[in-house]
């Protein structure tokens, strides 16, 4: 289960972190779940609880061994999305509303053609910004202070 690159990736990506999914190739084919994490640089999925592997873990400082079971990737093109309506996997398009908001809306033969939302997941960030200040942040009166004021002429340097 090393890294292994993908020969050519996908450069629009359709199934997003947090969407439900339906697996239509592999062992759990027919089984559906949650994505749990998009790897783009592989072109893979990981669903959870789904294409579960055994991985052997040796004992060491801090962590105990043994033999534990873990969710393996799975090749995006592995996995559809789940209509909101009926409940069938389907293809995923795009369609701008009278409002000029971009939505995924779902197609193909056993599609509704219904709005899919974007998951909530997606609003918090997998890594929370810090919020202590470090030495190399700028302070926050600095960063309010005026510096060019264009009607007045100030701060601009002499050419």
């Amino acid at each position: 289960m090393g890294w292994k690159a993908a020969e050519k990736l996908f450069r629009h990506w359709k199934i997003l972190r947090g969407d439900n999914v339906m697996i239509i190739r592999g062992k759990d084919k027919g089984e559906t779940g949650l994505i749990k994490r998009v790897i783009r640089s592989q072109n893979r999925v990981i669903v959870e609880g789904k294409n579960l592997v055994k991985k052997h873990i040796k004992q060491g400082q801090g962590h105990e061994g043994g033999i534990f079971s873990i969710e393996a990737p799975l090749h995006v093109s592995n996995v559809q999305v789940l209509d909101p309506v009926n409940g069938k996997p389907c293809k995923i398009g795009y369609k701008r509303l009278e409002d000029g908001t971009k939505v995924r809306v779902s197609r193909g033969l056993a599609a509704s053609g219904a709005i899919i939302p974007r998951p909530e997941i997606l609003k918090e960030r997998r890594k929370p910004r810090p919020s202590f200040v470090g030495p190399k942040d700028t302070p926050i009166d600095l960063v309010l202070e005026k510096t060019y004021d264009a009607k007045a002429g100030i701060g601009m340097p002499d050419l």
